[in-house]
């Protein structure tokens, strides 16, 4: 359920060499947690869903292992290993906890999330 608000609003979160590749990090963005995703796979990509994981009732997916399901790029819960598709924040055992997503970019070496 990606966040249908303008995205006239980004912020930087940090440096992309600050995030590990194929690691998260956690971002407090306007008083949400945002767990932000740097993805190498060839092409660093960075992703950005809620950091909350409706599973465990615990803000953790920051924390979580990030792989690929198919042709979806994901992470696992680190609780209860629930893969969460980083591009729709679809939970892949159980839709109806899905998570929220925010748009993210790399520009000039730093991290943005639109809000």
């Amino acid at each position: 359920m990606h966040r249908d608000i303008q995205t006239d609003n980004w912020i930087a979160v940090c440096n992309l060499d600050d995030i590990v590749p194929n690691t998260g990090v956690c971002a407090l963005l306007n008083d949400a947690q945002v767990a932000v995703f740097h993805v190498d796979d060839g092409g660093s990509r960075v992703f950005a869903i809620d950091n909350y994981d409706p599973n465990s009732e615990a803000s953790v997916l920051s924390r979580g292992l990030v792989g690929s399901l198919g042709e979806r790029i994901v992470v696992a819960s680190p609780i209860y290993k629930q893969h969460f598709d980083l591009q729709t924040g679809e939970c892949v055992e159980a839709p109806e906890h899905s998570v929220g997503t925010y748009p993210a970019r790399i520009a000039d070496g730093k991290v943005w999330v639109g809000l």
